[in-house]
């Protein structure tokens, strides 16, 4: 029987609001069992990027990561967000360490390609997440902090999306664990009114999923969330849930099968 491990991802909503980020992380910290945290962090790049005098560019809601960029999310993924993390939950008693894909060769990805005429830059699709080396981590009762960052092997950082992260390692560690994968934003769930808060969609499999897509139901940066969500399913993941970022229990939101 394996033992049960529950991961957790936390969007950069969560991240900037310190009140929230609190409460998030002594919720977590109350999860029993082995655990692990992916968090974002755009917003607060973002400020920093305008601070610094450097344009953010997005298309499709994904970041245009050039070598400015670049730095920029590297210092606060990598830096100010992943460690204050880690020192918040020092301080509730949890043992974290901070990570990124790069750090003991965890995350490998490449260099997403050109397509369509859209050149993301330096942005990184995940190739293998090293589940042993995590196992080793985890089964040392330390909890993994990861950053959105990965690496390609040839000394370049590359940015990637969270959820992403959050899903590919999730796939990675269900052979080793029972895991349960938590996406925790500031909305109940997936909701069937964007208007209503409360009309949380309680179960989406794959067929509703398609189903909500072409009906408008489900869209913009919910369809990849969903589309990371259901892939971790089908690879072995026993549960996938959508929730509020103060009810990361696994008994509230939508349910993915």
């Amino acid at each position: 029987m394996k033992n049960k491990l529950t991961i957790v991802k936390v969007g950069g909503a969560i991240v900037e609001d310190q009140e929230r980020l609190n409460e998030l992380l002594d919720n977590f910290a109350a999860i029993e069992g082995a655990k692990l945290l992916v968090h974002g962090g755009g917003r607060r790049a973002t400020k920093v990027a305008a601070a610094l005098g450097i344009e953010s560019k997005m298309i499709n809601g994904r970041r245009i990561t050039d070598a400015e960029m670049l730095e920029v999310v590297t210092m606060v993924y990598g830096g100010l967000v992943n460690k204050n993390i880690v020192a918040k939950l020092q301080s509730k008693g949890i043992n974290a360490i901070g990570l990124t894909g790069a750090d003991m060769d965890v995350i490998h990805s490449h260099k997403r390609p050109v397509k369509e005429g859209i050149d993301f830059g330096f942005v990184g699709d995940v190739e293998h997440v090293k589940a042993d080396k995590i196992k080793l981590l985890i089964d040392g009762g330390i909890t993994p902090v990861m950053a959105p960052l990965t690496h390609d092997g040839q000394g370049n950082i590359l940015n990637t999306n969270a959820d992403t992260i959050a899903s590919e390692t999730a796939k990675a560690l269900a052979a080793l664990y029972d895991v349960t994968l938590i996406y925790s934003f500031e909305k109940k769930g997936v909701l069937s009114n964007a208007d209503d808060d409360d009309s949380v969609i309680p179960v989406i499999t794959r067929s509703d999923f398609n189903k909500y897509v072409e009906n408008g139901t489900i869209a913009g940066g919910m369809i990849p969330k969903l589309e990371n969500a259901l892939a971790a399913v089908d690879a072995g993941v026993k549960q996938v849930v959508i929730t509020l970022a103060n009810a990361i229990d696994g008994k509230h939101g939508t349910v993915i099968m």
